[in-house]
């Protein structure tokens, strides 16, 4: 189901919990949030929309990509950016890196280690960066 994007600043500064098995419901919130907002979202994480749960949601060619308690374990090629987030006003200047490598679940809690470049890199970091309760 659709959820509300929370813009709460005190409840996105919280660092998220591992996710479970337990908690299908709300990846289940993250693909219908982020199809309602297809023309202005390229990910989301558990936080967006009121759960402190560890899992995101990414936006790529291929449909959207579901991370149960992803983890960057590698980072490669600095650069600065200006972001929009649905949950703050404006943009704001980030940090990201060019190749990320990603430990992560998929939604039947299988892992993977992936490495991700470009862009969807940054979106990734982006909602990882949600997770751990930091606000661009």
């Amino acid at each position: 189901m659709e959820q509300p994007i929370v813009t709460d600043t005190e409840f996105l500064s919280r660092k998220s919990r591992p996710a479970t098995k337990d908690d299908a419901q709300v990846i289940t919130d993250l693909r219908d949030t982020l199809e309602a907002h297809k023309d202005t979202c390229v990910g989301l994480a558990a936080n967006m929309i009121g759960s402190l749960t560890r899992i995101i949601i990414v936006a790529t060619a291929n449909g959207p990509l579901v991370m149960v308690n992803p983890v960057i374990t590698k980072r490669r090629g600095i650069y600065t950016v200006d972001e929009a987030c649905l949950s703050l006003d404006g943009t704001h200047r980030a940090t990201r890196f060019d190749i990320i490598t990603v430990k992560w679940q998929d939604e039947n809690f299988a892992y993977h280690t992936t490495q991700f470049s470009d862009y969807t890199a940054e979106i990734i970091e982006h909602e990882v960066d949600h997770l751990e309760g930091k606000l661009i």
